[in-house]
């Protein structure tokens, strides 16, 4: 194999072979996978980088400080930052409801149950276990998932993995098990409900596992599949006691359900874990209320191995540790508690949840499925985990909100029997939709084959983003309800609120220079989600808080949030998101030149794909309001805005000075949007000035930034970097494409096509040979552009939103090649896959895992349907 970085076609995660029943398509390794590179956190900036930072520093520890004395987290954590684990698959459940990670290996891991709060736990407990019997006799027992670790020794571990496949295409991912001795196939199909277009199923805390069982031999075989799982998360809180197990059945939505909920706490909000398998003619479910997840597992085991099915927890073993060979227990009493089992389960209702686990005990429980796969035949058994957490607030608890689902489920913390029926009933409806919206895609020769798999793999964010998607609650006759807020927008009240985190380190909600790269895939495939997030930006924008606070980096004295400017962030779900805006202090934002302009550009290109004049009616007033503010940053009254000599923009360790290419480029397209706003709205005096005001300003942009082959990063001479190609110089003029307003009078299209040619050539091309992405910053002499950090990073989504650019204006072929390399050195390279970082740099560094602004692929989609629909009709 050729060494890193690659082609396209030397791809190692892109699949090489069909495999029956499992898509062509999508990110796919082995279970014997390993990434052989070391990346680390950024941590060591260069020594010529260090004198700009020694501020930033003492005044960021100062506040450190002063924030983990008061029991809080810092928004961003520089103390504690989170180290990669190459192990990361497609995360379960829908959107803002919390999510639970897996592992490709199988492993639950990377909990997102708190709103914002991710615990990076792998749980040992938490396994599908594999039992074959023929002639009736235990021949194979084995865990299918994850490693061995600590606990559960008696449990056989180490499925060869080399004879196992796993695959992932967000939201769906199969494994493959081989086990040739006994001519078997096993394919775990993992479904989570997120579909495009859709505000209900899309918010349901749940996932399905659907097990297939091929029987290649010529005897039949006896099978037995076992889903655990354990109370909490995997941290230390999991043993504050409290949590009981209670047994289940139900067929509430259709699906005859049988299962345990596990009751327990996460911080102070109840939550109840629900784990079932389907009932069927030809299968037999049967649980364990309780195994201590702690122990050596040897109850459970034997329990399984005697007939491949489960004994229900008599009591007095409910609190016992695993110490007991089953061994020594008698056959007859073994045969009177299974006689006992059958007589009450005929009799008598089920039982209810057993008594609670004392402080220090953790708790654990089973669902067992078997089933007999004739020669040559196949059988099918079906598992879900579904999660009831409907009512969670913020670590300020100032209010209470219900997520989506409540709305359907209800706010009691009683709907897991129900949404396990739900799951088991409708998730071959939820396969249809997600193979409608992605098998046009999948089946088109014309795009790449990692193409497809980045598109879809990348939208994981959109769930496992922190997100919540809620309504605020209140008490009304002894029951919650959703708040009827007269003064919320019509599409919040119908479609809640949304926020999703900058980073999975970086902690700020709706971070709103970030999110206008990403907001691409929510107009695309959720719009109402997109337009709810700009109502609330929009409020936002009035609103002012006047706490007083210094600003990290230039130690600058102000208040949190000035009044007619675009919040950096609604907040940090360790404060109270939406009531206490802007969590980022480093920067004063209301001075970032990229904000208000952000707004407009948004406001405008959502119009552009919904037609919803109310909004844009709504909309416009503010966006009158902040390019008003924005005008005064005019400071030599020539039509473009001028940079302020500090890091005032989304690149916020990069300084402009003057005139620049991103900041100015995106004023002429916020310029031409109000103007085109103004014409639909019918406000003519408004047409008129603000075609004033671009008359000017792209004449002084084409005077001061343009150079002839390039825009220039800035247009200060003496600030040593003002001529660096800048990946992103083309920002405002992507926008205004996309939107279907390119203006060859602002943006001429030779300038254009230079402009492009010229980050291709050494943005691109000139680092990893093209298989790296686009640095942010290259100099004219073809090297890197160290003035900055960020300078020599390669950003991910401005990497994705660059091959949109490209593809709009025809380089179909430079632009897939760009976003290849970002793709191919986070998913491939680096082992980052579903935890796609911010950047990454040339010395195997990279920043803030799991983050926003890679759902820019989406923007790649968006240029792809409106500008190249040829290459979409295959």
């Amino acid at each position: 194999m050729t060494s890193y970085p690659r082609n396209p076609e030397d791809s190692e995660t892109t699949p090489r072979e069909n495999i029956p029943g499992v898509p062509d398509y999508g990110w796919r390794v082995k279970l014997d996978y390993e990434c052989k590179t070391k990346c680390t956190p950024f941590t060591k900036p260069r020594l010529s980088q260090i004198p700009s930072l020694v501020g930033l520093s003492l005044r960021y520890m100062k506040v450190w400080v002063k924030t983990r004395r008061q029991g809080r987290r810092m928004f961003i954590d520089h103390l504690d930052q989170v180290e990669h684990k190459s192990m990361y698959g497609c995360p379960l459940g829908g959107i803002g409801c919390g999510t639970i990670g897996r592992g490709f290996r199988g492993e639950f891991c990377r909990f997102q149950m708190l709103p914002g709060l991710y615990e990076h736990h792998t749980v040992q407990a938490n396994q599908f276990i594999l039992c074959i019997r023929k002639n009736g006799k235990t021949v194979y027992q084995k865990v299918l998932t994850g490693r061995k670790g600590k606990h559960l020794k008696a449990w056989e571990w180490g499925f060869p993995a080399q004879n196992a496949t796993y695959h992932a295409l967000y939201p769906r991912a199969w494994t493959v098990y081989d086990i040739p001795e006994y001519k078997l196939r096993l394919v775990c199909r993992q479904i989570s409900p997120v579909f495009p277009h859709d505000y209900k199923e899309t918010s349901f805390p749940m996932g399905v596992f659907a097990w297939s069982v091929e029987n290649n031999g010529s005897e039949p075989v006896d099978i037995s599949i076992v889903f655990t799982f354990k109370n909490g998360t995997g941290s230390k809180n999991d043993t504050a006691g409290e949590c009981q197990n209670e047994a289940f059945e139900s067929d509430a939505e259709g699906r005859q359900v049988s299962g345990v909920l596990i009751h327990h706490s996460l911080r102070d909000i109840k939550c109840t874990y629900g784990i079932a398998a389907a009932n069927k003619d030809d299968v037999h479910v049967s649980h364990k209320l309780h195994f201590d997840p702690k122990g050596n597992g040897r109850l459970l085991w034997d329990d399984l191995a005697e007939d491949g099915q489960l004994t229900p927890t008599p009591e007095n073993q409910s609190r016992g540790r695993d110490s007991v060979p089953k061994a020594v227990i008698s056959l007859f009493l073994l045969l009177l508690v299974r006689l006992v089992r059958a007589l009450a389960n005929l009799i008598l209702p089920p039982a209810g949840p057993d008594k609670p686990q004392r402080k220090g005990q953790e708790t654990a429980a089973a669902v067992c499925s078997q089933t007999t796969v004739p020669p040559g035949g196949k059988k099918e058994m079906d598992f879900t985990l579904t999660w009831d957490m409907p009512v969670v607030h913020f670590k300020n608890k100032e209010n209470l909100f219900g997520r989506r689902y409540g709305r359907w489920f209800g706010y009691k913390k009683d709907a897991c029997p129900r949404m396990c029926s739900y799951a088991l009933e409708n998730y071959p409806a939820w396969e249809q939709k997600i193979e409608a919206w992605q098998n046009p895609i999948l089946q088109n020769s014309n795009l790449p084959a990692w193409y497809k798999s980045a598109l879809f793999n990348e939208l994981y964010y959109v769930s496992d983003g922190g997100t919540i998607w809620a309504d605020p609650l209140e008490m009304k006759n002894g029951e919650l309800s959703i708040n009827r807020d007269t003064g919320e927008a019509s599409v919040i009240q119908e479609y809640s609120k949304f926020a999703y985190l900058e980073g999975h380190e970086y902690r700020m909600y709706n971070t709103y220079d970030v999110h206008h790269y990403a907001s691409f895939s929510l107009i695309m495939l959720w719009p109402k989600i997109q337009l709810s997030l700009q109502y609330d930006i929009a409020k936002a924008v009035m609103s002012e808080d006047a706490t007083p606070i210094q600003f990290c980096m230039e130690g600058m004295r102000g208040i949190k949030k000035k009044g007619k400017s675009v919040p950096h962030d609604i907040g940090d779900p360790e404060d109270e998101p939406w009531a206490c805006l802007n969590a980022y202090i480093i920067h004063p934002t209301c001075e970032w030149k990229d904000l208000n302009l952000k707004f407009v550009l948004q406001t405008y290109r959502d119009f552009s794909a919904t037609k919803d004049k109310d909004y844009l009616e709504t909309m416009y007033p503010v966006a009158k309001t902040v390019m008003e503010i924005a005008q005064k940053w005019d400071t030599d009254g020539d039509g473009l805005i001028e940079n302020s000599g500090f890091a005032d923009q989304t690149f916020d360790a990069w300084s402009m000075t003057g005139a620049s290419a991103y900041c100015g480029g995106m004023w002429l397209a916020a310029l031409r949007m109000m103007i085109e706003m103004g014409k639909v709205l019918g406000n003519e005096d408004d047409v008129k000035k603000y075609t004033e005001i671009l008359d000017k300003g792209k004449v002084s942009f084409e005077a001061k930034v343009w150079n002839g082959k390039y825009y220039n990063y800035d247009s200060n001479p003496s600030g040593g970097h003002h001529d660096s190609i800048m990946s992103d110089q083309l920002a405002g003029y992507w926008f205004l494409k996309a939107s279907g307003l390119a203006d060859g009078s602002i943006f001429p299209d030779d300038h254009v096509k230079s402009a492009l040619e010229t980050v291709y050539k050494f943005n691109v091309k000139g680092f990893g040979k093209g298989n790296m992405g686009a640095i942010n910053g290259a100099r004219p002499d073809g090297g890197q552009d160290i003035t900055s950090c960020q300078s020599e990073e390669f950003w991910v989504g401005v990497t994705y939103s660059l091959g949109a650019s490209m593809i709009q204006q025809g380089m179909i072929d430079e632009g897939f090649q760009t976003a290849w390399g970002a793709y191919h050195v986070c998913w491939e390279w680096y082992g980052l896959a579903f935890q796609t970082p911010e950047a990454y740099m040339m010395d195997k560094h990279y920043r803030s895992l799991g983050y926003m602004r890679p759902l820019a692929i989406w923007s790649m989609q968006w240029a792809l349907e409106k500008f190249q629909p040829q290459l979409l009709s295959s």
